[in-house]
């Protein structure tokens, strides 16, 4: 009997490789918003932000391709590509934050980010939300709550509740920025109390692990002033929201309305070439280098560079923040007018939404109707407590087409539910 191909990955990759969806989707080629399987079969991609500008955006790929024929080496030798990014990069930033590290995955980028706000503040207590994902090397999953390290959880770091949408900290809406605080402010009293000190806190801006939540600007104003008087740095996770995502900013935490102290990006930022980086203001880099000894031999590698920069001139030529911020707009429209009896929240931030659902078994119900909406031709996941919002985040090209295609079969699949 010919070998299955799940048997074949696992004999070859090992057992309880994650994969999406029960029966797993075999993608062979993307273009644009759509993905094909083996069979042929056409998918519209409601979910890949990796593939930030399209899939094999044409530019994108005439980029790598060009320089791959000209030279690919490490930051050891002089090279100009790795310099104009950055520059590109950090001009997009305020704050005072103008200077980066290169890397290869946003776990990388959020590890070496712990360890600026140790050299920064010469501490190691670290505080994160206890509904997150920061990342797999062995720190940042210290900070990662989808399954609990061997021996339990470091006794530096503190994990404080997450901001919700239905059952907000504090009681309401209103309330829960300052009840946020409050659990960061015990946390450090903790970590204080224990030795360790406080570092700093490490979040994404539009807290998209931890469901979306329906926060908003100022939200995070009573935490800063937390984390200010403690001594401590704000470590901004941007590897979702960044790069125009939230539409009516280029970054997550100018749209929240905090100023970091580092801000980590990954994922989107070359289109799904394997790029990443951490950038911080200069005296937290100057920490840094003191304290660490490092060096990547793939970070800011020159194909990757010239990958990163056609990324960003897609970004503005295509104007894909302005038209992020309008599609947001009008999907939010059309998902606010789904009608069934388990939605209890519809929200969004630019090119995020959430789609919630509530009652007995709220979790089985999104993961059945995500995999009704596979079947339909449409990729989308869950997130949240419980997994039960659908989490939809396509590549920036999503237009009010494919919001309208979306919304349409969200309804059938609802209808049928």
């Amino acid at each position: 009997m010919a070998e299955t191909f799940e048997a074949r990955r696992a004999r070859l990759m090992g057992p309880n490789v994650p994969t999406f969806y029960r029966n797993p989707v075999h993608i062979v080629r993307g273009q644009g918003v759509c993905l094909w399987d083996a069979a042929g079969k056409r998918y519209l991609d409601c979910y890949n932000n990796v593939a930030h500008v399209g899939h094999c955006h044409p530019r994108v790929v005439e980029a790598i391709a060009a320089q791959a024929a000209v030279l690919n080496t490490h930051t050891r030798y002089h090279h100009d590509l790795v310099l104009d990014y950055i520059e590109r990069l950090t001009a997009t930033l305020g704050h005072g934050i103008s200077q980066a590290i290169m890397v290869c995955t946003g776990s990388e980028a959020n590890d070496l980010a712990l360890r600026m706000a140790q050299a920064a503040t010469g501490k190691t207590g670290i505080i994160a939300t206890d509904n997150t994902y920061h990342g797999n090397t062995a720190a940042v999953s210290q900070l990662s709550t989808r399954r609990p390290p061997i021996g339990g959880r470091a006794p530096h770091v503190r994990l404080v509740p997450s901001p919700e949408t239905l059952a907000p900290l504090g009681g309401s809406a209103e309330a829960q920025p300052a009840a946020f605080a409050a659990h960061v402010a015990r946390a450090i009293d903790e970590l204080e109390a224990a030795g360790f000190g406080f570092s700093g806190l490490m979040l994404c801006p539009v807290f998209a692990n931890e469901g979306l939540p329906a926060v908003g600007p100022g939200f995070l104003d009573p935490t800063v002033a937390v984390v200010r008087r403690a001594g401590g740095l704000i470590l901004c996770d941007e590897v979702q929201p960044g790069f125009g995502r939230v539409g009516s900013h280029f970054w997550g935490h100018d749209w929240l309305g905090f100023a970091p102290d580092v801000v980590t990006v990954g994922k989107p930022m070359a289109n799904g070439h394997p790029v990443a980086a951490c950038l911080a203001r200069p005296d937290v880099m100057a920490a840094f280098r003191e304290a660490f000894g490092y060096f990547n031999t793939f970070g800011g590698n020159p194909v990757s560079a010239a990958a990163c920069l056609a990324t960003l001139d897609v970004i503005e030529d295509e104007g894909l923040q302005a038209q992020a911020a309008a599609t947001s707009a009008y999907l939010l429209e059309r998902m606010r007018a789904l009608r069934h009896g388990r939605i209890v929240n519809v929200r969004g931030v630019g090119m995020f939404f959430g789609l919630e659902f509530g009652g007995d078994g709220a979790g089985d119900f999104a993961a059945d109707l995500v995999e009704d909406m596979v079947a339909r031709g449409f990729l989308l996941n869950r997130i949240g407590r419980g997994g039960a919002t659908l989490k939809i985040r396509p590549p920036m090209v999503f237009g009010r087409a494919e919001a309208d295609l979306l919304a349409d079969a969200l309804q059938a699949a609802l209808d049928a539910a």
